[in-house]
């Protein structure tokens, strides 16, 4: 058996700047970071004749191509199986939620399904892999943050290039200033989970028209990346935090709601210098930057969410069981 490990993220300015639409007219650059949430993945040969595969449910396959999951049969395309096999996969936190559970469950897959055929397979290209089964295989309206994070790990500011290419610069920064970082970032279960797909959809289809905004949100990822790394005030990302945030709901207005409004501002009240909703918006998970003194009265202010503790990690996708086996 071959269990794969493949961190969510969260990303703190610039998402958008990765939709085609945006990156091949100027350019785009996204501040993310992997963290201590998974998706899990096992791959094994099947005992039976047919492909087990079980996910919220449980399907049964006689060929790849009879697959109903989208991403399972792509990646089974695209790698090969030639064998039946059974896939199960487990996540620490729920779908539709801003963490880029998609990516990582598809990039995830990809790195079993290599090693399993045993081909060690170097990150660069299973990011690669997963995008193209993403956005041109199946179409679907999201940008490349995700698949880059998820495969590569750590503190990076990501810069799309026109000609569809990606750099991935970590961010090299004293562990200190990780660490001050990691410990005035709080995420909250907004106990709303929506669907990304329209909301990207809306997102993507207007990028064209919000160049500007795109620009400044990719602008706010640098200078916070700068930050960072030159020793400034680490309190001005969270003031950059809110920035962005502003930012980013002007480009659809389903990326809010009077609901989302509400809660960010009672957390802003109650301390956070700024913040943000993670992923397309509209639900999921809100994120606040607060000073450690301030975090009691933040989390008495926002009682009724579900508070989840995580921190910032260095290492992608890797294999767990039975050992390492990444190029």
């Amino acid at each position: 058996m071959i269990l794969s490990r493949t961190p969510f993220r969260i990303s703190f300015a610039g998402g958008g700047s990765d939709f085609s639409a945006c990156y091949e007219r100027q350019g785009g650059a996204v501040l993310a970071t992997a963290i201590d949430k998974y998706m899990y993945i096992a791959v094994k040969k099947h005992f039976g004749p047919d492909f087990r595969i079980s996910y919220s449910r449980t399907e049964f396959a006689e060929s790849v191509d009879a697959v109903e999951h989208p991403i399972v049969r792509e990646c089974l395309q695209e790698v090969g199986a030639p064998e039946p096999l059974e896939i199960v996969s487990m996540g620490d936190l729920p779908a539709q939620a801003g963490m880029g559970s998609s990516s990582s469950f598809t990039v995830g897959l990809l790195h079993a399904l290599h090693v399993h055929r045993g081909a060690p397979v170097v990150v660069e290209r299973l990011a690669e892999q997963a995008c193209r089964i993403e956005i041109e295989r199946l179409g679907e309206p999201i940008g490349k943050q995700d698949q880059y994070i998820a495969a590569y790990g750590g503190l990076c500011l990501l810069r799309f290039e026109r000609d569809g290419s990606v750099r991935v610069e970590p961010v090299c920064c004293p562990r200190e200033t990780v660490r001050k970082l990691d410990r005035r970032l709080l995420i909250f279960f907004s106990g709303m989970t929506r669907n990304a797909r329209d909301i990207l959809a809306d997102q993507q289809r207007s990028a064209g028209d919000n160049l500007d905004v795109l620009a400044e949100m990719s602008d706010i990822a640098r200078r916070m990346r700068d930050i960072l790394t030159s020793g400034g005030d680490i309190d001005d990302i969270g003031v950059l935090l809110h920035e962005a945030w502003e930012a980013k709901k002007t480009l659809e207005p389903s990326i809010t709601s009077h609901e989302l409004d509400e809660m960010y501002d009672r957390g802003c009240k109650a301390g956070a210098v700024g913040g943000k909703v993670l992923g397309a918006g509209g639900g999921g998970f809100l994120m606040f930057y607060c000073r450690p003194e301030l975090q009691d009265a933040l989390r008495t202010e926002l009682a009724d969410l579900t508070e989840t503790p995580f921190s910032m990690v260095s290492d992608g996708t890797r294999i767990v069981y039975p050992e390492e086996r990444l190029s």
